[in-house]
């Protein structure tokens, strides 16, 4: 077999002190493409993310299993002076350093920015907060608060009055990938430059810019939505209809395809009502209009209904469970499953891939995640050298 190919971050030592979700998720995307990654956890217990189970795998919680691969696991207790001299001299030869300790925390194990500089005046050091440095520093980034406090739950849900969060930890994802990206432009300007910087992403930020048109919607018209079930503010028929087995999702976003929608349920008059001749009169009338898509699509399967308007270009699919939403993207090719290099042949991992595709640098899967303190001696060995 072929070796493979170096990653397009490859010679980039992390440094990563970071916990939980979005810092974690930010630093297995480097890793994936590349980056050393050294994970420093605390002795004994290690990242809060190995307790929190079920469901557990490979005896670790899936949760922990989930943002971890490809990174070294080294045991410092930086309430010591031996863990913080060790925690010194990795700062020394990173590249980066990520973390989303509290505003404080850092500081008081001698890690803060202005003292990471004075080791290493080219590092990039990345802190993830909830609400920033500033008057916010004291707030706790759990979540489930930056979904209340940072509107998303104001526009999710079954009705008005009735807020839900999303079924995953989206703002810590969000912010995560927020952090990566930072990273990558700081260290293209530290190549071009030698000079390192600080890189600070919040929770909150992140979340607000990733509202997008229903940000715009506020910074711009003054409009604060509400609201609206699985509808659209500005696009219909845009929502989860019954098929006649389970829920079907339909997104017409333009008058094409409403066309071509009325044509696969067999009411052509629909296309022809001024009402509906264009999306702002759908808009305008789309209970009226619901009602007449929903009567139709209660007839047929959604499979049958997928199989019957996809080839007429209407956006549509079945609300899959994730089961079947690995099937159906293993039976587009997407390979959406991988197992690490590493991995026991007899007890395989499998692993949710990365999604970016690099045709010359694809993303690696060499390492699995590390048990805690797995690589602890061996760095240690480094690090003194």
């Amino acid at each position: 077999m072929n070796a493979p190919v170096p990653g397009p971050l490859s010679g980039v030592v992390v440094a990563d002190f970071g916990r939980v979700l979005a810092a974690p998720y930010a630093t297995m995307l480097l890793a994936d493409l590349g980056a050393d990654v050294i994970k420093v956890e605390r002795p004994g217990s290690g990242d809060d993310t190995r307790a929190w189970g079920p469901p557990h795998a490979h005896g670790e919680s899936t949760y922990y299993l989930s943002v971890n691969r490809n990174k070294r696991s080294l045991a410092l207790d930086l309430g010591t002076p031996e863990g913080r001299r060790d925690a010194h001299e990795l700062v020394r030869r990173a590249d980066v350093l990520v973390e989303n300790f509290r505003p404080g925390t850092m500081e008081k194990y001698g890690l803060s920015y202005a003292r990471a500089q004075e080791l290493n005046p080219g590092i990039v050091y990345c802190s993830v907060t909830g609400f920033g440095s500033g008057e916010g520093a004291a707030l706790p980034g759990y979540d489930l608060l930056l979904q209340a406090v940072g509107g998303l739950m104001s526009i999710t849900g079954p009705a008005p009055g009735r807020p839900v969060k999303t079924g995953v930890a989206l703002v810590d994802v969000l912010t995560g990938l927020h952090a990566a990206v930072g990273v990558m432009a700081a260290l293209r300007h530290r190549d071009a430059t030698g000079e390192g910087q600080h890189v600070e992403v919040s929770l909150l930020s992140s979340l607000l810019s990733s509202l997008v048109n229903q940000a715009s919607g506020y910074t711009l018209a003054g409009r604060v939505p509400g609201i609206l079930g699985n509808r659209h503010p500005s696009i219909a028929p845009y929502e989860v209809y019954r098929a006649a087995d389970r829920p079907l999702v339909v997104a017409v976003g333009n008058d094409r395809q409403f066309r071509a929608l009325c044509r696969g349920l067999g009411a052509d008059r629909l296309a022809d009502d001024p009402r509906f001749a264009d999306n702002a009169g759908r808009v305008a009338h789309v209970d009226v209009l619901a009602e007449e898509i929903s009567g139709r699509l209660a007839l047929r399967t959604a499979a049958e209904w997928f199989g019957l308007l996809t080839p007429l270009g209407v956006p549509c699919g079945p609300v899959n469970d994730l089961a079947g939403a690995f099937e159906f993207a293993e039976r587009l090719g997407l390979s959406p499953r991988v197992i690490p290099a590493d991995a026991d042949p007899d007890d395989p991992m499998t692993l949710v891939a990365n999604p970016i595709g690099l045709s010359r640098t694809p993303p690696r899967y060499e390492r699995r995640p590390p048990r805690l303190g797995e690589h602890t001696e061996e760095l240690k060995r480094w690090l003194d050298g």
